[in-house]
């Protein structure tokens, strides 16, 4: 049973990242902060036959999307996104972009459940089972931190993205000719 979706888990997991974000933190590809992860999480998310260049040091995770480096350490061990054994959500799109790790739900299961019923239900789902202690998101995420916020911000950006396209499918033509 994991607490690292608990409001004290969260407020810790902020702290590292502020106590971590000075320059000698700074991804060695693109210069961005990156976030503090356990060796655990890397050795979960590496191909198997890498697991061996994964060091006994300290890793961090690059959150920027444009960037192809998702661990990197002070000792110059990094991992790509093709060094790793599934998509990372930051680094990815479309409907086999993951949403929760702990769970196996993507964009296409949100996009589909919102097109189908109007809305998404997946993170009240999520919500009840990390109330039940069923998340282990500092390991099965590769960011290394609970994906709810980022599931919340996916339902919300295809909630509207699917009101936009309903409503312009919906939208009246005006015919020139109708007298």
């Amino acid at each position: 049973m994991s607490d690292c979706c608990s409001a004290q888990a969260q407020t810790h997991a902020s702290a590292l990242i502020e106590e971590h974000s000075s320059t000698d933190t700074r991804c060695t590809a693109c210069g961005n902060a990156g976030r503090s992860v356990e060796r655990k999480t890397v050795l979960h998310h590496v191909h198997h036959d890498l697991l061996e260049r994964v060091r006994n040091e300290a890793y961090r995770f690059c959150p920027d999307p444009n960037c192809s480096l998702v661990y990197y350490s002070d000792g110059g061990a990094h991992f790509s996104t093709d060094d790793l054994r599934e998509l990372v959500t930051v680094k990815a799109s479309g409907d086999k972009r993951p949403l929760c790790y702990c769970f196996g739900l993507n964009e296409g299961d949100a996009r589909d459940e919102i097109a189908r019923a109007g809305n998404s239900s997946i993170p009240a789902q999520i919500s009840q089972l990390i109330k039940a202690g069923m998340c282990a998101c500092e390991t099965r995420n590769p960011a290394g931190v609970c994906c709810l916020g980022q599931v919340n911000k996916a339902v919300k950006r295809l909630s509207e993205e699917h009101k936009t396209a309903t409503e312009s499918t919906h939208a009246p033509m005006h015919d020139c000719c109708v007298r």
